[in-house]
Order: structure tokens, then C-alpha cells, then sequence
């Protein structure tokens, strides 16, 4: 009887890792389409964010 059981743990372990493996594929679609709709190249850091505002705010002659 023993030799006739089957593992559960495989099954159990295989869905967990396509579920996260979706949940990260889903997080990499959204994070594109917020990307593109906003037109945001990529992460801007201080120095960049300085340096836009500044040439926004400056006034042309």
C-alpha cells in the first residue's frame, strides 16, 4: 500500500511557483502600461528632477 501513495508536495510546491511566476508576469504588465501612459522614460533621480523643473520654469525670451 505504501508504494501506491503519490507525493503531494510536488503539486503543491509546482502551483505555488506558477502562481508567483503569474503574479510577477501580471506586475510586469501593469508597471509597463503605467509607464507608457505617464511617458516616463525611467526612474528620474533628484539631480534630473532638478534640472526639469528648472528649464519648465525658466522663462524663454
Amino acid at each position: 500500500m505504501a508504494e501506491n501513495s503519490k507525493s503531494v508536495l510536488l503539486p503543491v510546491v509546482a502551483a505555488a511557483v506558477f502562481a508567483g511566476l503569474g503574479r510577477m508576469v501580471f506586475q510586469k504588465v501593469k508597471a509597463d502600461r503605467l509607464v507608457r501612459e505617464s511617458r516616463v522614460v525611467g526612474p528620474l533621480d533628484e539631480k534630473t528632477r532638478q534640472w526639469i523643473s528648472d528649464v519648465v520654469r525658466t522663462p524663454r525670451q
